[in-house]
């Protein structure tokens, strides 16, 4: 296929720590390290590559993280993990001990008696989106789904009685009707489970708190323990598009994904695997966490970014602006990535109003603009300043994505190097021509006077 021959037109990548963004902004938190380029393995299965390819047309996703740790509106999950982070946030008046007892006991107090997964996927269709991703468990092991294999569960709590108590099929079931890629995000680490962290054993940091060569049987329950969550989130919750692993300090084969996929492939052919920063053959795209890469990348990978500054759901959360979302938008496009924005839903079910409006207004922006995102691919000259560029597949279409930030003025030009038009150029906004000249190796476009003061989005043709 086309896309082989992008693996050797990349020597290198970026590593994200503390990463910035071309818009300024400053990641927060722990960050999953994207792996080098050199380190992508292409797939060889035909099927995988033509999901992969469909997958990145759609450009625009949302994760949803939504457990125990929206009860109290926390950063999710690490609060029980004992490493001195700064990020890792937890009452210094409280023992270790006692605050993982109280975090455990959450189970009794998620009760989302509105959940309405209906309402989630009319909010992201509005936005935009074309695939999600749902946390069916996250670190601290608490399932968002009806496992057979534990009751640490939304299943076995004060929800059980609710007809919609095993959310994941529902909010899976919600957006396939909006014709969503579906994907399922599960933690491979967890917490909760005594064959990772067993009670006998303090729990010092993220990683199984035991010697596998001293507790040979405890470990191989694990393997199983999630072998066995796997095989029954790949066969029991409807098509899956996406299988999307995190927790990367435990590796696919220490859960015998090779296996797994094997199986979820008969029934779900094309599944794109994602075990995130795990170099090889199961991280199908990779996962530069809260920043997007430095340069262009013509291989397979998604900027995941919260819309706050936490993945799940939190009080008066500080959320980017809607011409934020749009900027980095333009930006991981251009870059040659998809973007997945971290939504969190309240703990009693629902995605808060102050969500819905942003993301209306980035629909709004996208329902005019969209053939610059959509399944555009990239274009050598992908970037000037605060403009960045994208290709129609055909590659004679290219378009100008002039980025604001909020409350900015509109130039009265817009100026870039290279990318030089041919024939008229349309302004998307209303369609209509724009004028330009061409000095040299600069193209000078004069905007019009009555413009909304939103990103502007430049269509024209180039000579190939």
């Amino acid at each position: 296929m086309k896309c082989i021959k992008f693996l050797f037109s990349v020597c290198f990548s970026i590593t994200l720590g503390v990463a910035v963004t071309a818009q300024g902004q400053q990641v927060q938190g722990f960050v999953h390290e994207q792996s080098q380029a050199s380190d992508y393995v292409w797939p060889t299965d035909l099927t995988v590559l033509k999901k992969i390819d469909l997958w990145q047309d759609q450009k625009f996703g949302v994760l949803f993280h939504w457990g125990l740790y929206s009860v109290p509106g926390i950063v999710e999950s690490w609060s029980i993990c004992s490493e001195d982070e700064d990020w890792i946030p937890r009452d210094k008046n409280v023992s270790y001990e006692d605050y993982k007892k109280w975090y455990w006991s959450l189970k009794d107090s998620l009760n989302p008696v509105n959940f309405n997964p209906e309402q989630w996927a009319d909010v992201m269709e509005d936005a935009g989106m074309k695939y999600m991703i749902f946390t069916t468990k996250h670190h601290d092991g608490f399932c968002m789904f009806d496992s057979k294999y534990t009751d640490f569960s939304i299943t076995h709590g004060p929800f059980k009685n609710n007809s919609r108590r095993n959310v994941a099929l529902y909010v899976f079931e919600a957006f396939r009707k909006k014709g969503f890629m579906i994907g399922c995000y599960y933690s491979k680490p967890d917490w909760h489970c005594q064959w990772y962290w067993n009670d006998y054993y303090a729990t010092p940091n993220r990683y199984h708190n035991y010697e596998k060569e001293q507790h040979q049987d405890w470990w191989k329950n694990y393997q199983t323990y999630t072998e066995n969550q796997l095989n029954e989130l790949t066969s029991d919750y409807g098509a899956l598009d996406i299988l999307w692993l995190d927790g990367g300090w435990v590796t696919g084969d220490d859960v015998n994904l090779d296996s797994v996929l094997e199986k979820a492939r008969q029934k779900h052919p094309g599944l794109i695997a994602v075990d995130r920063s795990i170099r090889g053959k199961n991280e199908n795209y990779q996962t530069p966490e809260r920043g997007i890469p430095a340069i262009q990348l013509n291989y397979p990978w998604e900027s995941n970014i919260p819309l706050s500054n936490d993945w799940g759901w939190g009080p008066n959360a500080p959320y980017k602006s809607s011409q934020k979302v749009v900027a980095l938008l333009a930006e991981i496009v251009a870059k040659g990535g998809c973007f997945l924005l971290g939504v969190g839903p309240t703990p009693d079910g629902l995605i808060e109003k102050p969500v819905v409006e942003r993301l209306h207004r980035v629909g709004e922006w996208l329902r005019v603009n969209g053939e610059a995102i959509y399944s555009t691919r990239t274009t050598p000259i992908y970037n000037d300043g605060k403009t960045w560029f994208t290709a129609n597949k055909n590659g004679k279409t290219l378009y100008a994505i002039y980025t604001i930030e909020e409350n900015e003025q509109i130039p009265a030009t817009i100026t870039w190097k290279g990318n030089i038009p041919q024939g008229r150029m349309l302004l998307l906004q209303n369609g209509k021509k724009v004028k330009y000249k061409v000095e040299g190796d600069t193209v000078i476009v004069q905007v019009p006077g009555n413009v909304r003061a939103e990103s502007l989005v430049f269509s024209f043709n180039v000579k190939k």
